[in-house]
């Protein structure tokens, strides 16, 4: 589910416009970037804080 809703801001985006994108989970972690990267949009950067919080940065592709 939380991909679903991170491809709807994607898609609310121009080509090479950037999302910021918070996770909360392992899965989310590893389904999220993997499936932007499957969908031909790009990750820039990755971060987890010290709450467990993920942050992550994904250009989005043509």
């Amino acid at each position: 589910m939380t991909f679903v809703r991170t491809r709807l801001a994607l898609d609310r985006l121009a080509p090479g416009e950037t999302l910021r994108v918070r996770l909360k989970g392992d899965e989310p972690l590893r389904n999220v970037p993997r499936t932007a990267t499957e969908q031909g949009h790009q990750v820039l950067a990755q971060e987890t804080d010290a709450d467990g919080i993920s942050t992550v940065l994904i250009r989005r592709g043509d």
